[in-house]
């Protein structure tokens, strides 16, 4: 994918359904009784790797990708069935950590696997809090990664030897040493099929969609500044849903609308989870000249407009509590510190080692091929910005963010910016490239 130098950016637009709360649409409407209707479903690779998967435990699901919809016809806290085969998560680091709590409170047993990303990315962050809770779960090469083989059955069989059979799983309260929504909502819905209350505190809030989707399912949920807690076996009753734009592909759009000169773009129907809104408070911090309108509730996730216009932005340090809450935009905020004066400090942002690439060192790495002034450092980087940008081949690593945030580095470069593996943006964005063209 060639990107040159072009704009202004105009007009109004949309972004995809937010890819977390789509992944969470589908277990949630599977394990409830009755119907789950979501609309504005993202059709990115990684959802459809989460439908796949619970298809093959059983659960109906009808898709239509045109609409952006899918009906989840539940059965129930205790409906899947076993699978006839392994199951294949792709590229999907949330559906992997999220199904293996689920599945650890099963009664048969299954194999959760992906691809080459996956296989490198950390599972001892689930299986500690896991076996905690007494779940049979192992890494199939006893080095903490995927394969995981999960004997639901065995936790079963003990629950009856102890005559205890509605919960094959034992309620803890786990001190979590990293502020991971994964991890959170991995143990949370294990907690669902304990014998007691679970409960998960983190050193800072993480985004909190599991516990927004999970009460509106009908289960019992309570936070206390970093502690939630989720009790179990509830009745679960499936309901209508629509997914608000994603803030994170929003976020690609914001940072082109204020390094393209003349710009002036309207984002509609984005959600603002303030567990997620991170990107917006750092561009304010920059100078942005950036808004909210026609803010509203969709279910219990608050939903926006954003008007963002090009801007004179200046550096700043991005540290602490907000990082778990931009940890995604953290590529596309390495590029807007780019053209923005003074220094940017991001720090705190070691989680990014461990995402679908090191994110720290590709940044770093291709930043500093198109001319940036940046200084890697072992949980973040340093940018003296206002120094121009020359177009570079930018290896994506097959990283949907990385792509997405150096074609925008692309649009206001000098010359041309060549993204190989551009066919990675489909796992959370399909249509970014048309969208980008499109505003141009």
């Amino acid at each position: 994918m060639i990107i040159r130098k072009k704009g202004p950016l105009k007009g109004s637009m949309t972004v995809p359904g937010d890819k977390s709360i789509s992944h969470r649409a589908v277990m949630l409407g599977a394990l409830s009784e009755g119907t789950t209707m979501v609309e504005n479903f993202l059709m990115g690779d990684d959802c459809l790797s989460t439908i796949s998967c619970f298809k093959k435990l059983g659960i109906s699901i009808d898709v239509d990708m045109d609409n952006k919809r899918v009906v989840v016809h539940g059965r129930g806290l205790n409906g899947l069935s076993a699978p006839d085969d392994i199951l294949d998560v792709g590229n999907s680091g949330t559906t992997i950590r999220l199904m293996s709590g689920i599945l650890c409170g099963q009664k048969f047993t299954s194999t959760l696997t992906g691809d080459a990303s996956i296989r490198k990315r950390p599972m001892g962050r689930i299986l500690t809090p896991l076996k905690q809770m007494g779940a049979d779960i192992e890494s199939l090469n006893n080095d903490s990664f995927a394969p995981l083989c999960i004997n639901g059955s065995q936790a079963f069989l003990s629950a009856i030897r102890s005559n205890n059979y509605s919960h094959t799983l034992k309620g803890i309260h786990y001190i979590s040493p990293v502020a991971s929504a994964q991890v959170k909502s991995c143990v949370l819905l294990a907690g669902l099929f304990a014998d007691g209350k679970t409960s998960v505190t983190e050193p800072a809030v993480s985004r909190n969609h599991t516990e927004l989707m999970l009460a509106d399912f009908g289960a019992s949920v309570v936070t206390e500044g970093t502690t939630t807690s989720v009790f179990p076996q509830p009745k679960l009753t499936g309901r209508k849903l629509c997914v608000p734009g994603d803030i994170s592909s929003a976020a690609f759009f914001i940072a082109a609308a204020l390094i393209v000169p003349n710009s002036e773009l309207m984002i509609k129907n984005v959600g603002i989870n303030p567990t997620r809104d991170g990107i917006i408070r750092v561009c304010r911090m920059m100078g942005a000249d950036i808004r909210l309108e026609n803010e509203r509730k969709s279910g219990s996730e608050p939903v926006a407009d954003i008007y963002v216009r090009s801007s004179s932005l200046k550096g700043v340090e991005i540290a602490g509590d907000i990082i778990p809450a931009l940890i995604d935009e953290i590529p596309v905020i390495a590029v807007l510190s780019c053209f923005a004066e003074g220094k940017t400090v991001i720090k705190n942002a070691e989680e990014l080692k461990v995402k679908e690439s090191n994110r720290l060192e590709v940044i770093a790495k291709n930043l500093t091929n198109m001319g940036a002034d940046i200084i890697p450092t072992d949980d973040g980087m340093i940018i003296n910005g206002g120094k121009p940008l020359h177009g570079a081949v930018i290896d994506s690593r097959m990283d949907h963010r990385i792509a997405m945030a150096f074609a925008i580095a692309g649009l206001a470069a000098d010359g041309e910016t060549e993204i190989l593996n551009p066919e990675c943006v489909s796992i959370s964005y399909p249509e970014f490239f048309d969208t980008l063209l499109m505003k141009l």
